[in-house]
């Protein structure tokens, strides 16, 4: 029986309580809170990400039309945005990076056996970046041209559920390849690349750590054919060949077997050339592993679209930092709420959803199952003639 709680306080029955405060302990968070505390300024900031606030004072006076639910939602008194901007400026945004990257591991757990479109039952990460482009006369620090600012999201997303793995935000202008080194990887999961991670001294460390890789070679790539082997030309591949980068072996970085196979696309007519340290998959799956590094592509165009990580409600690092990071950490929320309640709608629905009822009193259930409605048919109505 519902015993009136809201929708939000009941989307949050899935936050690691005990982690939060823990976290917060270590990086001392509520040490001169008096009144509004780190749970409060999270549940603040989750509310904005979920029912898409457009600044501080839109949060607070959403908030005070609803101030009859604030203390079910965790947030006890202390509310205003002077006080949320001030907690947003000066709080570590560690505290919420963390917070994030637990709900995120538990998102991973959850969603583990999502099928993949080929028979591999090893973990299949795709790491990109993404650019957040602000403006540089309102967020200085964040100097990315000379008229312009930003910041990049540099994310590993497991393939299975679309959920970041990884993730580390840097000035924008840091290249991409760098963050290699900063990849914790997995023995025996693949990792896919596009070809601006095409570094092999680089790969080389990843293969030396027992994981695998598929990239894409690009046109001036030189490789040193060792061998080949039979190809099906009538599933678009046109070679599967084993050899080595570079003229000679003195200039190779990768002092080991690669290998490189070469495909057709009928959609784009182009030839496409794949590189990868696996040997064993067949040629045609190492195609359709790349595929899958769309994965994080259609991450980053989902939280740009549908969470507040374009506008931010302060212009300081720390603010920024926050608010990315409680996004991440919504967007996580929803997918372990997807797989708690085994919702056959999508995570965009679901989000919709409680965006028009964060603040019901009715069973989270009545939202993630109610059925679309039935179109019904309008009688028809005769068109008389004008005279």
């Amino acid at each position: 029986m519902n015993q009136g709680r809201t929708i939000f306080s009941q989307l949050m029955d899935n936050f690691p309580e005990r982690a939060f405060q823990d976290i917060v302990e270590k990086y001392k968070g509520n040490k001169w809170a008096q009144t509004f505390s780190c749970r409060s300024q999270f549940n603040a900031m989750a509310f904005a990400q979920l029912t898409g606030r457009e600044s501080l004072r839109d949060i607070e006076v959403c908030l005070s039309a609803n101030h009859r639910h604030l203390y079910h939602m965790g947030i006890r008194q202390g509310f205003f945005r002077s006080n949320l901007a001030h907690a947003n400026e000066t709080r570590d945004w560690r505290i919420f990076r963390d917070t994030a990257l637990v709900l995120l591991e538990r998102a991973q757990e959850l969603h583990a056996g999502t099928p993949l479109a080929i028979d591999l039952a090893a973990a299949v990460y795709a790491f990109d970046s993404s650019t957040i482009d602000l403006c540089l006369s309102l967020f200085p620090w964040a100097e990315f041209r000379t008229t312009k600012a930003g910041v990049k999201m540099h994310t590993c997303v497991n393939v299975r559920g679309s959920i970041p793995s990884f993730v580390i935000i840097t000035p924008a202008n840091t290249h991409d390849v760098n963050l290699l080194d900063e990849l914790p990887f997995e023995p025996g999961a693949y990792y896919l690349f596009d070809r601006g991670y095409l570094d092999f001294a680089r790969l080389y460390a990843l293969a030396s750590r027992g994981a695998f890789f598929v990239t894409r070679a690009k046109k001036n790539t030189l490789f040193r054919r060792r061998a080949s082997y039979p190809a099906d030309k009538t599933t678009g591949l046109r070679s599967d060949q084993t050899g080595l980068p570079g003229k000679a072996a003195r200039d190779a970085p990768y002092p080991a077997l690669l290998r490189r196979v070469t495909y057709h696309d009928p959609e784009t007519d182009k030839r496409l050339s794949f590189l990868t340290n696996s040997m064993d998959i067949p040629a045609l799956d190492v195609c359709k592993l790349y595929k899958m590094r769309w994965q994080v592509e259609l991450f980053f165009k989902w939280v740009k679209q549908h969470l507040r990580i374009k506008h931010f409600y302060g212009t300081s690092s720390n603010a920024v930092h926050v608010q990315i990071w409680v996004a991440l950490a919504v967007y996580a929320l929803v997918a372990v709420l997807v797989k708690e309640r085994r919702a056959h709608r999508s995570m965009y629905e679901i989000l919709q959803f409680l965006s028009v009822s964060i603040f019901e009193k009715i069973k989270i259930n009545e939202v993630l199952y109610t059925p679309a409605p039935t179109p019904q048919q309008e009688p028809a109505i005769l068109q008389g003639f004008l005279l």
